[in-house]
């Protein structure tokens, strides 16, 4: 039976996608929003530090977790991937 995500998982998730929000608007806008709440400039504020820092840990947690995911999928045997897909 697959495992369902847990409290860690759906906040690392969260996390990684407000992550990837932030790197859209520095790529396409040039305006960090990370950097507008918790201060920064040339040098970054210990505020966006962190927040980056943790951002960059819940990153690496969700490729951890996805990979674990990956794993129990590819134990299930191939009848029941197609009788779900169904």
């Amino acid at each position: 039976m697959p495992q369902r995500f847990n409290w860690l998982d759906w906040t690392a998730l969260v996390l990684v996608i407000i992550g990837a929000i932030n790197w859209g608007l520095i790529g396409f806008f040039g305006f960090d929003l990370v950097a507008a709440i918790f201060g920064g400039g040339d040098t970054f504020a210990t505020g966006s530090r962190i927040v980056f820092a943790i951002v960059g840990l819940a990153g690496l947690y969700t490729i951890y977790s996805l990979t674990k995911v990956g794993r129990m999928q590819a134990r299930r045997p191939a009848e029941e991937r197609v009788r779900r897909a169904a």
